[in-house]
């Protein structure tokens, strides 16, 4: 009997402590400001302490509670590499509430792109972190478009780029080739934060940190991936976050300039944006905006390869005038489609040193009042190279002065055919000597007659090749 009031009485402390621990937990989000602040914890660059009790986390906790909450397939865990962005972001009000806005229009678009590639939906928040959803950003190696696609990656996803369109600047282009990379990056990583942090620094990269960890846990691996993918991964979390509890942060959501409501055609004619804009009688902007990936301001269609326009859906349009337009007027631009070449920063830099490194080498002597314009002219170069390739700090030129040019329009210099001859003369030296003739050094004359030695004997002939 003792024994029975006993256990009655453990248990029912227990679910005393179970039923306070669930009320505070519940209550956690409701809780007055002044109370709330106590628990905060606003060493972020730390890591947490690690406690049987979670709640000893104090404030920081329900960022936990949060994440778990909206939590679906992609994992979204809290430490204080995501609790860094978390505090960065949530000061990014104007920013944030500028991307509720722009979800309106947005984000029904890349859903419907992930969804036919079964990617999960979490992935639409990258766009936050990539571009701030501006179909038209640019990172400074040429990643472009509302998803940021490398020249090659987007080509290799479909992706046209020509002299009339740029796809990786079509949200829904781009969010179908994403979809497709999120496919083949899941399939070959088999873990989503793996899959988000290939997506900015590539499979190979993540593949090779793997290796050097023995894991494929994302954050015992992310001390050997590139500096910016580190960080990448936390910074998306912290925008799911944020996205999904603004109103936790005073973040308001900003009205879009975007038409919310439109209607799509297909065409196979050029059609002007600008005149499709006069028609239904919006501002020009805001049909380029529906349509971003247009260069020319023309939507290119042909009947091997019908494009897309966007419009508004207007209840008064002038419907015989948008007929007209996108079946009978005639657009003045030449329909030749040129496929465009890299944007990619880093191949133009290989291109560039291949180019140099082909190019024919020319010594040039200066000849008197000579300067670097007249030389650079000359050889069809800039003025910067020459002082590059050479080494000057000075702009001023030594009549005598030899100047290396990589010179594209020259031939390379190729081996003497001839020789000239000059006998060697009491007190002659081999640099007196390779003075006396244009293109000579110490060091051909040495070359060309198999010289051991610096030291000349009078009377010597010397073979002297043509400059």
């Amino acid at each position: 009997m003792i024994k029975k009031i006993i256990f009655a009485s453990v248990f029912a402390c227990l679910g005393y402590f179970s039923s306070a621990s669930a009320q505070q937990t519940l209550k956690l989000d409701s809780l007055p400001k002044v109370h709330h602040n106590i628990f905060i914890n606003t060493d972020t660059v730390a890591v947490p302490v690690v406690s049987e009790n979670p709640l000893t986390m104090g404030g920081n906790f329900i960022y936990k509670l949060r994440l778990d909450s909206i939590t679906k397939t992609v994992p979204l865990p809290y430490n204080e590499y995501v609790q860094q962005y978390i505090d960065i972001y949530t000061k990014r009000k104007d920013m944030f509430g500028k991307m509720i806005g722009l979800s309106s229009y947005y984000f029904p678009i890349f859903d419907k792109a992930l969804k036919d590639y079964n990617i999960p939906q979490e992935i639409k928040y990258l766009t936050i972190v990539e571009s701030q959803m501006n179909p038209h950003a640019i990172s400074r190696v040429g990643a472009t478009g509302i998803w940021q696609f490398m020249f090659g990656t987007g080509k290799a996803y479909g992706l046209k780029m020509d002299n009339f369109v740029d796809e990786r600047k079509d949200p829904i282009q781009a969010s179908y080739a994403a979809a497709a990379y999120f496919r083949d990056a899941f399939e070959e990583l088999g873990d989503w934060l793996l899959a988000i942090a290939a997506y900015n620094c590539g499979k190979g990269n993540v593949n090779r940190a793997i290796d050097k960890a023995g894991s494929r846990d994302f954050w015992v691996i992310r001390q050997f991936l590139p500096k910016e993918t580190r960080n990448y991964v936390p910074a998306f979390i912290a925008a799911v976050y944020v996205m999904n509890y603004s109103n936790k942060h005073q973040i308001t959501a900003q009205a879009s300039n975007m038409f919310l409501k439109t209607d799509t055609v297909q065409t196979t004619r050029f059609v002007s944006l600008s005149t499709l804009a006069k028609v239904l009688n919006i501002e020009e902007a805001a049909m380029m905006a529906l349509n971003p990936s247009y260069k020319k301001k023309i939507v290119n269609g042909t009947d091997d390869e019908p494009k897309r326009i966007v419009m508004p859906k207007l209840k008064d349009a002038d419907y015989a005038g948008i007929y007209d337009v996108l079946n009978n007027q005639e657009v003045d631009v030449s329909m030749k489609v040129v496929a465009a070449s890299t944007d990619d920063v880093r191949d133009l830099r290989k291109k560039k040193t291949k180019s140099v490194a082909a190019s024919a080498v020319v010594y040039h002597k200066v000849t008197a009042g000579q300067n670097l314009t007249a030389v650079a002219d000359k050889y069809g170069v800039e003025v910067q190279d020459i002082r590059v390739w050479n080494g000057l700090k000075s702009k001023t030129l030594v009549p005598g002065q030899k100047l290396k040019i990589y010179a594209k329009n020259h031939k390379p210099l190729k081996a003497p055919s001839s020789f000239l001859s000059y006998k060697v003369k009491t007190g002659d030296t081999l640099s007196e000597i390779a003075e006396k003739f244009d293109g000579a050094t110490v060091q051909s004359i040495r070359r060309d007659n198999r010289l051991s030695k610096a030291g000349l004997q009078v009377g010597m002939i010397l073979k002297i090749s043509k400059g």
